[in-house]
């Protein structure tokens, strides 16, 4: 100490201090340690803080040399609710494919199970604040549309509202995705599916042929899915059902969709659920699919070293 003997030193700021501090000043911190436990505003409380804020810059700018600017402010203002429902829609996005990868590593154990419960109620969480969010943007809307004449709309984008799902829409929806689904099963061949990926690079026919025999005089009405490949084991695999005479559904990648393209083919394939996926030798295409229909508990075969 100097001879200020009054004068406290400096001091650094221990985490803890940092930990309690922010504590004290924000709360609880959702999806850290545990869910965010506290209830949602009161509606009647929002719509009356939202009617104030349009009528304090109303009142406030009326009249004056800023009225101008008046109606872009006012679209702004709602535009606010309009970006925190987008944001939350990214997160629920984020929140669904981690929750499908979650589905997919279940082993039974605990802590997988528990990771799962936490994701699902997470996005259960998200989508009533999403609700909560769109309310209050389409209130915002409604004080907007009163004092321009015009409706509000955003420049970019769609502006949904998912509470005006009702009972009928929603019932509505479920029959055209069934009548789509039965009018794609009506397409497909019957008999069991036996699904077939191998390299561009693979190229002994005698193996794939006599892999494919095998398998075809345990199930005769047997019906093949593969990936359509331009050449290599795919390309065999389809000739050997053209002389077998045995119906067979490519599965082509779509490259409009990226370089995951041929993974999401391996997801369409492995969505008609068939009884064993066979394996030649290849890439990781090869290896996502015999991992995905492992994980499905889809039997996996595998030929040449695969």
């Amino acid at each position: 100490m100097s001879e200020h003997d009054d004068a406290e030193p400096d001091h650094a700021s221990s985490p803890t201090d940092k930990l309690l501090t922010e504590l004290q000043l924000y709360g609880y911190r959702p999806f850290a340690d545990e869910l965010d436990p506290r209830p949602l505003p009161d509606g009647g409380a929002v719509a009356g803080a939202i009617a104030d804020i349009f009528d304090a810059l109303i009142v406030t700018l009326g009249d004056t040399r800023l009225e101008p600017d008046l109606d872009d402010l006012l679209w702004s203002t709602v535009n606010l609710f309009h970006r925190a429902t987008g944001r939350i829609e990214r997160e629920l996005d984020d929140n669904e494919q981690a929750q499908r990868r979650a589905q997919q590593e279940q082993d039974g154990s605990e802590v997988k199970s528990v990771e799962l419960e936490r994701l699902t109620a997470e996005g259960q969480t998200l989508i009533e604040r999403r609700d909560a969010w769109e309310l209050m943007r389409d209130q915002a809307a409604e004080h907007y549309e009163r004092h321009t004449g015009s409706p509000w709309r955003p420049r970019k984008g769609s502006m949904v509202n998912h509470q005006t799902m009702t009972a009928a829409m929603i019932d509505s929806r479920d029959f055209l995705m069934a009548k789509k689904r039965a009018e794609q099963e009506v397409l497909l061949p019957p008999g069991p599916k036996v699904a077939f990926t191998g390299g561009l690079d693979f190229n002994d026919h005698r193996l794939i042929w006599d892999a494919l025999d095998k398998v075809h005089a345990k199930h005769p009405d047997m019906v093949l899915l593969h990936g359509k490949s331009p050449k290599g084991a795919e390309k065999i695999a389809s000739r050997w059902a053209d002389h077998r005479n045995v119906p067979q559904i490519g599965f082509a990648p779509d490259w409009t969709k990226g370089r995951a393209a041929p993974f999401k083919r391996n997801d369409q394939m492995l969505a008609l659920l068939p009884i064993g996926v066979m394996v030649f030798p290849g890439t990781g295409i090869q290896q996502n699919l015999a991992d995905k229909a492992k994980k499905l508990g889809i039997p996996v075969w595998r030929f040449g070293g695969a």
